[in-house]
């Protein structure tokens, strides 16, 4: 009888074998996209990465005579604690082989990390908080993830329901193909409210990211807070992820509203790194020579597909066409004039309003990601 042995990952072997575990898992998959190996050892980083600032996370790796076939985190953010006066941690990062267990042993290993923290229960998948990666993908298979989104097998829903987790919250991936009748609609609002707005739209000012960056936080962190699972950006996190976002930034895909010069609203899409990425197998280098770097900036100049990932308008400048405007402004810059095709994710399932209002500007629903949640035995 084959033994299962889970173990918590503190060599640099390890973890070189955490990050590689997925290309087993994802070798018949025509739609994953490969990591950047880089990026993922920095992300797992506990002397860089500014989560380590204010959390705690820990690496698992499932073994089964001798070869890895699973692999968890599982992670404690005080501060989502602090918000929502909660008992709460997170599993992410979960892939595994299909069987139960390995799954369930990996699950145990998190569970009891998060027991030592003295947390009451478990929630995911999500990397670290709410404010990275999270979601298991339960419909859409086919389709590539896009940046920052998540893809898996459809088996991982069994896995993680047999092991004792129920839904929580359902995301929802939006996909706009044709945005002619998304513009048709939204230039009708804006003749409508024309005399009632009151603010104005600029693009984003990329030669001074850091303030533009610490004005999106600030509106971020208002616009967010009532929202199922919000957690506040830290300015360091907030820095941090503006820094990597800042190879894909552009002036067309980013735009804030103002109401006599302050900032109210903004809207952010990035191009979608993720077709190039897919073409360099998580590798810049090879043999010594930048091969796959110059395929990467290669491909990157000729993206056309693109996320909207981020969208807030503070409340009380909300119902007076902020959002609606913002969409219009990207559809316009980035859609009319530079071509892209687009993904808007991820939309909570209880946000009616905006479910309702992407369904009758013409975007089709094509990927819902589910958060579980379990309390965890004594």
């Amino acid at each position: 009888m084959s033994q299962i042995e889970v173990s918590q990952v503190h060599s640099r072997s390890d973890r070189n074998a955490f990050i590689r575990f997925p290309w087993r898992i994802y070798e018949n998959d025509p739609a994953w996209v490969p990591p950047l190996i880089i990026e993922r050892k920095a992300f797992f980083d506990r002397k860089s990465h500014p989560f380590y600032g204010h959390g705690d996370a820990a690496l698992f790796l499932a073994r089964r005579n001798g070869e890895v076939v699973g692999r968890i985190m599982a992670s404690d953010d005080p501060n989502y604690n602090a918000t929502h006066q909660s008992n709460v941690g997170c599993f992410g990062q979960f892939e595994c082989v299909d069987n139960h267990s390995v799954a369930a042993a990996l699950f145990s290993a998190a569970e009891d990390w998060l027991r030592r923290k003295g947390r009451l229960e478990i929630i995911g998948p999500i990397d670290y908080s709410t404010n990275y990666v999270c979601g298991l993908l339960i419909d859409g298979f086919q389709y590539p993830p896009t940046i920052l989104t998540a893809h898996n097998p459809p088996y991982y829903s069994k896995l993680i329901e047999r092991s004792g987790f129920r839904k929580t919250m359902d995301f929802y991936a939006w996909w706009f193909d044709n945005a002619t009748k998304a513009a048709e609609r939204l230039r009708k609002l804006a003749a409508r409210w024309q005399s009632r707005m009151g603010f104005t739209i600029r693009p984003g000012n990329l030669q001074d990211l850091p303030a533009e960056s610490a004005r999106l936080r600030r509106i971020y962190n208002e616009a967010w807070r009532d929202n199922w699972g919000y957690v506040p950006f830290t300015e360091a996190e907030f820095a941090h992820l503006t820094n990597e976002m800042k190879p894909l930034l552009r002036p067309e895909l980013t735009a804030i509203a103002e109401v006599n010069g302050e900032e109210v609203g903004f809207i952010i899409a990035l191009p979608d790194i993720n077709v190039a990425l897919q073409k360099i197998n998580g590798r810049l280098t090879r043999c010594g020579l930048p091969i796959g770097l110059i395929r990467l900036l290669y491909e990157k100049q000729k993206l056309r597909k693109a996320r909207l990932i981020a969208m807030g308008v503070r409340p009380e400048f909300r119902r007076r066409g902020v959002a609606e405007m913002l969409v219009l402004r990207i559809i316009e810059e980035g859609m009319f004039k530079l071509g892209f095709t687009s993904e808007l994710s991820m939309t909570l399932e209880n946000n009616i309003l905006i479910n309702r209002f992407l369904e009758a500007i013409g975007a089709s629903r094509y990927k819902t990601y589910r958060i579980y949640r379990k309390l965890l035995p004594c």
